[in-house]
């Protein structure tokens, strides 16, 4: 019987554990009987109470209003920094709209923290939805950190020839989560950002001079020094292979190169070298003469086809001929 007792009494501890009292009704209760009992004090608190609270949602309407206010100077102020510096576009509209957005969500908890209400529960309730978007949204977070990585560093722009992730083609476009390029047979390829700013970017248009390389095989028995001046003499009869003394502050300002120009050392070159021929090897069936020039980054690949076909066709003439693959049979007479 006390052990029924003791379970008993254990039992209904637990059930007034588990489901304690209506809290609101019995606010309620109190209220009916102060105000029946006592009406002038009750309705006294009942005013204190309600110029408590209209004073708090003052308060929390004018942190607001000046939360809007201090958000558009911060936005007006981040435009003038974003113009002067001459920002990508769409990594000033970004950081423009992040910057609202969060200093927006700022001010309306602190509004909501005024009138009483407790924040810490919003603000954990606020950074569990950003984890579980952080998590479900991982690939394209990546894509998008590794877009402001591009247009913060500036790899390549618009414009710009590159070689990236396997494809080569023309940038066409740089935003916040892709690039597209397109390619020289006319193909649109899209390259997300995060692959794209981790791996190797190879940048064919990164610099206003490039230089341009050939190797042209001759003959065993060719006059070498004879065959490197008359590989030289077609170098220098074109007007877009550039010499040595090239004027280098007008080939800039051509370029519209700016001498302050924001770029990687050695951008800008004090001096171009002179086309260069040298022998290269000596093959099982000819000789490599390497030949080097340097040419504006726009007149390259002209520069290289056109020469190629001159080299052929300029060279065989002058008793320069070009080798081929062959074998020497000596018939001996018994």
């Amino acid at each position: 019987m006390i052990l029924l007792q003791d379970i008993s009494a254990l039992t209904e501890d637990v059930q007034q554990r588990m489901l304690p009292p209506d809290s609101v009704r019995a606010g309620a209760r109190q209220m009916i009987e102060h105000a029946k009992t006592d009406p002038d004090s009750f309705w006294q608190l009942v005013l204190d109470k309600v110029t408590q609270f209209g004073l708090q949602l003052l308060a929390a309407v004018l942190i607001y209003v000046i939360g809007i206010w201090v958000i558009r100077l911060v936005k007006r102020a981040l435009k003038r920094i974003f113009e002067r510096r001459k920002t990508e576009p769409t990594l000033a509209s970004f950081i423009t709209s992040f910057t609202s957005i969060t200093l927006t969500v700022l001010f309306i908890v602190l509004s909501v923290g005024v009138l009483g209400v407790d924040t810490t529960s919003l603000a954990a309730l606020l950074a569990a939805g950003g984890l579980a978007v952080g998590m479900a949204l991982s690939g394209t977070l990546q894509n998008f950190s590794g877009g402001l990585m591009l247009l913060a560093f500036k790899p390549f722009k618009a414009g710009d020839f590159i070689e990236a992730q396997g494809h080569a083609g023309r940038v066409v476009e740089v935003n916040i989560t892709a690039t597209k390029i397109l390619t020289n047979d006319n193909r649109v390829v899209i390259l997300p950002n995060g692959a794209l700013s981790n791996g190797t970017i190879n940048n064919y248009s990164g610099r206003p001079l490039r230089r341009v390389e050939w190797e042209v095989s001759v003959s065993y028995g060719v006059d070498a020094a004879a065959c490197k001046e008359a590989i030289l003499a077609i170098l220098n009869s074109d007007p877009r292979i550039l010499q040595e003394d090239t004027n280098m502050a007008a080939l800039y300002k051509e370029l519209k190169i700016s001498q302050f120009q924001l770029s990687t050392v050695n951008y800008r070159m004090s001096a171009i070298p002179a086309p260069f021929v040298a022998l290269k090897s000596l093959n099982a069936n000819d000789i490599t003469f390497v030949v080097r020039a340097w040419v504006k980054g726009d007149d390259y690949w002209d520069v290289f086809f056109q020469m190629q076909e001159r080299f052929y066709s300029e060279l065989p003439p002058q008793g320069f001929t070009f080798a081929y693959p062959h074998v020497d049979v000596t018939m001996l007479n018994q």
